[in-house]
């Protein structure tokens, strides 16, 4: 399963929505993925992926890490992927 496929699964289980239902250009918000979901794929995304992803839940805009679509979740969890490499 491509990164892309495995954060797909993990945002849709959180939205409680269909893998199918989720797009590149899906926000959390389109996915109705509240702050404490964030917090949740966060940590699934880190489990999943054995990476630390530099997320801070009360200060999200200054992260270095972009939730603000699937697309950039996906290019930031290749990233620390490739950086841990």
């Amino acid at each position: 399963m491509s990164t892309q496929d495995q954060v797909i699964t993990i945002l849709a289980e959180q939205a409680m929505i269909e893998p199918e239902d989720v797009t590149l250009d899906s926000t959390l918000e389109d996915l109705g993925i509240d702050s404490m979901g964030v917090v949740e794929c966060i940590f699934a995304i880190e489990e999943t992926f054995d990476i630390n992803v530099p997320f801070n839940a009360n200060s999200p805009s200054e992260s270095d890490f972009d939730i603000s679509a699937v697309r950039s979740i996906v290019a930031g969890v290749e990233r620390l992927k490739a950086e841990q490499s």
